[in-house]
């Protein structure tokens, strides 16, 4: 047993004692303190917290190691969750009895669902979020966890042992060393580090280490991975700057009202947690030629531009807009970041010039005028590990038992680092049990399609998912992602609840028997066409058609269908959820 910067074997029974003090216990907190856990997880953000309750729930005693416990579900950047691509792996973390939809049905205040005007493969759940209460609600979640303990500390090495003789890799890790030398033992260790190895903050020529504005980077672990042998490089992000709410203009710009009724990204959940009434609603706005003046006559003083580093190419800086898209105007998106939040999120606006210049940017865009900037926008700069480094299980192939997930992983968004973390975590657990790998192919999921990419074709800047990765996207919809995964979960992982088994089996039952419902019910087509004068149906000529027919029609839906034909159909629109399911997937039936 060594540590790769240690010098010979650390005794953990004596050390450890060192840290009760900062210990934070979970739903576990009545058991005894022990140096060995079965999974520690390093890093407390979306990857973090999804991989340690996933081990968790898996049956495994877990670690999750982070810095400060008040900054665990911290929104580092935007206040909002979901989209196109990541709505749809959001529902499969949710299938696998994750925690981001539910946190987030708790805690939104603006839900919308982007692209409705396609087709339902393409739909994309998205929901602005509270800072605030997000966080909250997700601490509270991960400390009254079972199986779960929770401790301050930051990470500066791993333990490595010789290697399982039946397994491929050149070491094995059997723990931590924390910055003040106690050691923590593990079975099994994942890493989600996010933007914190060798993390460099950048505003304008200023540069100083930060893995995000107000915490440390992580420099040891990041020269233990190093010197281990791990291909490592360096890619770029950045946010906007934060604008005092009393200063903006909202009455003379374009306004977005959410979604009535709104749609909850669980499917645990009928209906989030507010009615669509009290929702906040966000405005749009657009750059112009003044924005674009001042990026060009200042790129002198803006060295995260001029670095040569890869930065995200589906969410650029307006720097990088300015330069790629001459002459052309961006949208701004306004969002607010809590109920009693002051701040204004200025989406499409990351920037790091200058604070001074991004002040005076601000002022030109319309509505803005008399913006007070709160926080000045900045770049983040951290190394990451070439992901095809890591197998489909996300088990690093040089070291048995260590598991990457996350921004480590060269990706960028919550929703891609909850997507890793649930799968690292689940997997970091079924090793620990000498299980088989639990593997998402891409023919069953948009996590699948994820880390496929990333672990055979790796990437050179921050990954993000879209639909048009999905090759199988007809089937791969955001409404049954638990059809598709959450019986897998249940029965291969353990990593699923009872209740969600229940309710997941529950629906596929109620589809099952509603289609076959829908085949048998058959009137002439003069028929339907007087029983739902609404619809498109043709009477010009009288052919049988079937209630599973009729419901194919764009504009029928089963609530259409349940007034012409009371029963048996009635029942059906009892759940919202399993009258829009019969709907689309009477799309899909013959």
């Amino acid at each position: 047993m060594f540590c790769i910067r240690g010098c010979g074997r650390r005794v953990a029974a004596s050390l450890i004692k060192q840290h009760l003090a900062s210990v934070r216990f979970g739903g576990d907190s009545a058991a005894p303190w022990t140096p060995h856990f079965d999974v520690v997880v390093i890093g407390g953000g979306h990857a973090g917290t999804e991989a340690a309750a996933a081990a968790a729930r898996c049956g495994s005693r877990t670690l999750l190691l982070t810095h400060r416990v008040d900054t665990i579900g911290q929104m580092s950047c935007n206040p909002s969750f979901g989209g196109i691509g990541k709505g749809h792996l959001m529902r499969e973390v949710d299938a696998l009895d994750g925690l981001c939809s539910r946190i987030c049905d708790q805690s939104g205040i603006h839900y919308k669902v982007l692209n409705r005007r396609k087709g339902p493969a393409v739909w994309g759940l998205r929901a602005q979020i509270d800072r605030k209460l997000y966080k909250q609600n997700m601490q509270k979640e991960i400390l009254n966890t079972p199986l779960l303990t929770v401790q301050e500390g930051a990470v500066e090495d791993l333990i490595l042992t010789e290697p399982e003789p039946e397994h491929t890799g050149k070491y094995r890790v059997s723990g931590v060393v924390l910055a003040d030398g106690s050691t923590v033992f593990a079975e099994s260790v994942v890493l989600t580090t996010g933007t914190f190895l060798r993390g460099m903050i950048v505003i304008g020529l200023e540069m100083h280490p930060a893995g995000r504005l107000g915490d440390q980077p992580s420099i040891g672990l990041a020269q233990t991975l190093e010197k281990l042998g791990f291909v490592v490089g360096r890619l770029k992000t950045g946010t906007p700057p934060r604008i005092a709410k009393e200063s903006v203009n909202f009455s003379i710009l374009n306004k977005q009202t959410p979604d009535n009724p709104s749609i909850p990204f669980s499917f645990i959940n009928q209906t989030v947690w507010i009615k669509p009434e009290d929702q906040l609603p966000c405005y749009l706005t657009h750059t112009n030629p003044q924005v674009d003046e001042i990026v060009l006559e200042n790129l002198h003083l803006n060295c995260h531009v001029k670095e040569t580093t890869r930065g995200p190419r589906y969410c650029p800086s307006i720097e990088s807009k300015v330069l790629r898209f001459p002459n052309r105007v961006h949208q701004v998106w306004l969002e607010p970041e809590g109920m009693d939040s002051d701040l204004i999120y200025p989406q499409g606006l990351s920037v790091t010039l200058p604070a001074e210049l991004q002040e005076k940017m601000i002022t030109c865009i319309r509505g803005l005028e008399n913006a007070k900037m709160i926080q000045p926008g900045y770049g983040v700069q951290y190394d990451y590990m070439d992901p095809r480094q890591i197998s489909p299980s996300l088990e690093t192939r040089l070291v048995q038992r260590l598991f990457f997930a996350g921004q480590i992983n060269g990706t960028t968004g919550y929703e891609e680092a909850a997507a890793q973390g649930v799968i690292a975590g689940i997997n970091a657990s079924l090793r620990v049990r000498h299980k088989p790998p639990f593997v998402i192919s891409r023919t069953e999921g948009y996590i699948g399609v994820l880390i496929d990419d990333l672990t055979t074709l790796g990437t050179n800047e921050p990954y993000r998912m879209f639909t048009s990765r999905a090759e199988f996207r007809l089937s791969l919809r955001p409404d049954n992602a638990d059809s598709r995964l959450t019986f897998r979960g249940y029965k291969e992982a353990g990593c699923v609840s009872q209740q969600r088994y229940e309710r997941a089996s529950w629906m596929k039952s109620s589809l099952e028997e509603g289609i076959s419902m829908l085949k048998s019910i058959e009137f002439l087509s003069t028929k339907w066409k007087n029983l739902i004068p609404e619809s498109s149906i043709s009477s010009g000529k009288s052919l049988p058609l079937r209630a599973l027919d009729v419901l194919k029609y764009e504009e029928v839906d089963m609530e259409l269908l349940a007034r012409a034909v009371p029963e048996p159909l009635k029942k059906y629109t009892q759940c919202r959820e399993l009258a829009e399911r019969l709907k689309i997937e009477d799309w899909g039936c013959q």
